[in-house]
């Protein structure tokens, strides 16, 4: 059995595609833009918008790939700059809000008797406000810290634990609503 380095296969991929290499540009893109595409559907409802800044994204990858250092996975540094294309993509369109309020950091239970497919999960989630989504993804999903998501979206980071608060309280204010549709249906 013969053990195949991938992590210097990718090195020597993404080197090809440095010096402009298609064959290798297409290889990256059609490795990654699956899971890319869901990145950018988290924070843009509509697909057509959400695979219009992937492909943005994707450009950016390929003109900024050199700066790539291996610190890190290739992945995470794609999906990085696919969060990063979303956010500026939300604020050209002026969709993201933020409302400076500290209150409203109830505790969510855990509890939850039935199951939610992830359509539906999806889209509970695309009917919060931006702002709320966005910070939502970035903490929930993404795993970033609330001081990190401030510094990335220009806020203080008790908005950004204010907006997580309000997203999870409509999100639990929803899951009750479909529990009791259930319940009665």
């Amino acid at each position: 059995m013969k053990v195949i380095n991938l992590h210097h296969e990718e090195n020597e991929i993404i080197a090809l595609a440095v010096k402009n290499n298609r064959q290798a540009q297409q290889f990256i893109y059609s490795k990654y833009s699956p899971k890319m595409l869901s990145v950018c559907r988290q924070y843009i409802k509509d697909l057509q918008l959400a695979e219009d800044v992937m492909i943005t994204a994707f450009m950016k990858v390929f003109v900024n790939l050199d700066r790539f250092e291996n610190k890190g996975s290739f992945e995470g540094w794609i999906r990085r700059t696919m969060i990063n294309e979303c956010i500026s993509f939300i604020r050209v369109q002026k969709k993201m809000h933020f409302i400076e309020d500290s209150s409203g950091f109830e505790e969510v239970d855990n509890e939850a008797d039935i199951q939610f497919s992830l359509e539906d999960i999806q889209s509970l989630i695309d009917s919060l406000p931006d702002g709320y989504k966005i910070v939502f993804n970035l903490f929930v999903i993404e795993g970033y810290k609330h001081k990190e998501i401030a510094s990335m979206l220009g806020i203080n980071e008790g908005t950004s634990k204010s907006q997580f608060a309000h997203a999870r309280r409509i999100l639990k204010n929803q899951i009750n609503i479909l529990k009791n549709k259930e319940k009665y249906s």
